[in-house]
């Protein structure tokens, strides 16, 4: 009998708490001598009981948890407060990203136009093919670097080194030595590189004539040519929208490409941009906006986070603590062991989705927050932090929706799809690669949506998605009539194959799962044995059972029940 209750304080003592203020735990103590076997039976019953309710309340929804326990749904208005402060946050630093790119990009177009010669606005066609032509647009770009602060109508100037402007850099990479004769199919070559640079300065009253003249290009060997300078620039549109203009060095850098030796030197010209504080300004005439309160709206949202964050993995932790009181329960009073699948119930995949959001977003507005003091000026890395964490949190919506039948069923033929659909895409996955290989090894050559595997693959999902699927195969001249041929029979297939068997396939089992889920609700039926344990308590939320105040615990209700029942027996007999 003594060993029976010690079994009975061993389960009551093995961690069955919960954090948030539901049961304190209790030492263990011997059983005093009144005690009988059929008290220990109705201890135990209380001990399942105590447990049965603890993990029902944990499923409960806020509104239900408010009535079991009078508790505001602190979780809930704190997401729905934080959604709409993240999303300000999110369009105010989206308007001031958007700025920057179009600032980069505008002064892309302004610098291609400005140092290529005749350029029509398409770099992908601009190129040259005599030696002449070579010379000239050199000789181009080094005279419109020379008298750019005369012909620009931007607020572009040379970039200074002390009291020197920095130089225009022209290097030419070549092969070392060799003699190529293609008349007599025969050549010499060494593969080293070489590079040959000189400087030009601006303002030095050098024209480009003088500096060509020392410029000595090697056509059969020479590989490309990079002429490198840095422009320095402010963006002023920023003052409109009340912030404060930053300086962008642009290290522009056009580059005469000739690897293939083909006869076609194709060029292009690309830029680097650095963006830093200004070291010198002074508004006047508009409103300066404070920059503290932008600051401190985004210190409020990371506190916010911080909160959201805290609760949040709170809340997991009691899951864990449940799934492992839940555990013990079966391996001891049902001798099974619990499968994953129901441990996992316990781990609340919403609130793993909130913590991860909290921390992204925290990582961005202190990024946002050092962007505003201009200690960093990192726009791309701090708006993907924000972005996804925006995302995550509109989703983790979702979560709230689901409280209610009707959009329940959605969220739950996603999760019981989930496995299957993962299976799936792997196996088809297989096929969309070897698709994409063949595609790109026999097809990149002669079609321009081959070209490389990104390409080939984007043209791929393209097909199965049913865009552009004329002009796919309207673009394949008829250059090799085999090639041509193997290209009809290869675009054939992997539609037919895609959009006709595998589409369907995938389809069919997400309503498979959605018929079984909808089967399911309508019946009723516990299809688990976690399911089937919680059914078993009939306790509504209502029902003032999950009320406990500080003072109260399932062991001290035991306690109180165990000492009323031996002072009746006393009574009794007496």
């Amino acid at each position: 009998m003594r060993q029976e209750v010690n079994e009975v304080d061993l389960v009551r003592d093995s961690g069955m708490e919960e954090s948030s203020e539901f049961y304190e735990a209790c030492e263990r103590n011997d059983p005093p001598p009144w005690v009988d076997e059929h008290q220990c039976v109705e201890d135990n019953n209380n001990n399942v009981e105590c447990l049965r309710r603890k993990i029902k309340y944990y499923f409960m929804n806020p509104c239900e948890k408010y009535h079991a326990r009078g508790r505001k749904p602190w979780k809930l208005i704190l997401q729905i407060v934080k959604i709409a402060i993240i999303t300000i946050q999110l369009i105010s630093f989206g308007l001031s990203n958007q700025m920057v790119v179009t600032f980069k990009e505008e002064n892309l177009m302004t610098f291609r136009h400005l140092f290529l010669k005749d350029y029509d606005g398409s770099i992908e066609t601009y190129a040259v093919y005599r030696q002449t032509n070579v010379y000239d647009h050199i000789g181009y770009v080094i005279d419109q670097y020379g008298h750019l602060q005369n012909i620009t109508v931007g607020n572009h100037a040379y970039k200074k080194d002390g009291s020197f402007y920095s130089p225009l850099s022209l290097c030419q990479e070549f092969y070392r030595n060799g003699t190529i004769f293609p008349g007599n199919e025969t050549f010499e070559i060494n593969a080293e590189v070489d590079t040959d640079c000189l400087e030009v300065f601006p303002m030095s009253n050098s024209s480009s004539k003088e500096v060509l003249q020392h410029l000595d290009l090697h056509f059969k060997r020479m590989i490309s040519i990079k002429i490198t300078f840095v422009i320095k620039a402010i963006n002023l549109q920023t003052v409109r929208h009340r912030e404060l203009p930053d300086c962008y060095d642009f290290t522009v850098v056009v580059t005469f490409n000739n690897q293939a030796h083909s006869g076609r030197i194709k060029v292009d010209l690309e830029n680097d941009v650095s963006i830093n504080e200004c070291k010198d300004w002074k508004v006047t005439g508009a409103y300066s906006r404070n920059i503290f309160l932008t600051v401190l709206f985004d210190c409020l949202i990371v506190v916010m986070c911080i909160t959201s964050f805290t609760l949040c993995t709170r809340s997991v932790i009691n899951g864990i603590q449940l799934q492992f009181e839940y555990t013990l329960y079966c391996r001891q009073y049902c001798g099974k062991e619990v499968p994953w699948s129901e441990k996992l119930e316990f781990l609340n995949g919403w609130y793993i989705l909130i913590i991860v959001s909290d921390m992204l977003t925290i990582i961005g507005s202190i990024l946002k927050i050092e962007i505003q003091t201009k200690a960093v000026t990192s726009y791309d890395i701090c708006s993907i932090f924000l972005g996804m964490g925006t995302m995550l949190v509109w989703i983790g919506v979702i979560r709230y929706m689901g409280y209610f039948r009707k959009y329940n069923i959605l969220i739950l033929t996603l999760r019981a799809a989930f496995p299957n659909v993962i299976r799936f895409i792997c196996c088809a996955g297989i096929i969309y690669l070897s698709y994409c290989f063949c595609g790109w090894v026999v097809l990149g050559p002669y079609h321009e949506k081959f070209r490389t595997l990104n390409t080939a693959s984007e043209c791929l999902f393209s097909l199965i998605n049913g865009d552009d699927m004329f002009p796919t195969f309207k673009n394949m001249g008829q250059k090799s009539s085999l090639v041509f041929v193997f290209s009809r029979i290869y675009l054939y297939t992997f539609v037919s194959l895609f959009i006709y068997m595998i589409l369907s396939l995938f389809i069919t089992i997400i309503t498979d799962t959605y018929d079984t889920i909808k089967q399911q609700q309508q019946s009723g039926v516990p299809t688990t044995e976690l399911q089937k344990f919680l059914s078993e308590c009939k306790d509504l939320p209502n029902s003032g059972v999950y009320r406990l105040d500080d003072t109260n615990s399932c062991f001290l209700d035991r306690c109180i029940t165990r000492f009323r029942r031996h002072r009746e027996r006393l009574t009794s007999e007496t």
